[in-house]
């Protein structure tokens, strides 16, 4: 079973932005780091975040606006942390 965060439409410009749009559907808890490597171990290793832990998948979708047009160092080190089976990123164009 995949868990689904849909993110798309929402503007995403900065890695704040990002920890804003997805702490509240990936069931973040408060003490969440904000960091890649946070993201990293909670999305890889898992045990950090109850609602990424019991699904097989974590899929976020996202349009590619703001940090995901961009090809800076913070956005493509987010974008490593989505390599493993256990989780995608899914950028869309915009129509």
């Amino acid at each position: 079973m995949a868990e689904k965060a849909q993110i798309r439409g929402r503007p995403i410009k900065t890695l704040d932005d990002f920890w804003d749009a997805v702490a509240g559907p990936c069931g973040l808890p408060e003490w969440f780091g904000r960091n890649l490597d946070a993201w990293a171990d909670t999305i890889q290793t898992r045990g950090i975040s109850e609602v990424i832990d019991c699904h097989d998948v974590l899929v976020i979708h996202v349009d590619k606006q703001g940090l995901f047009a961009s090809s800076d160092r913070e956005a493509r080190s987010l974008r490593r942390c989505f390599a493993g089976r256990q989780n995608r990123l899914v950028v869309r164009q915009l129509p």
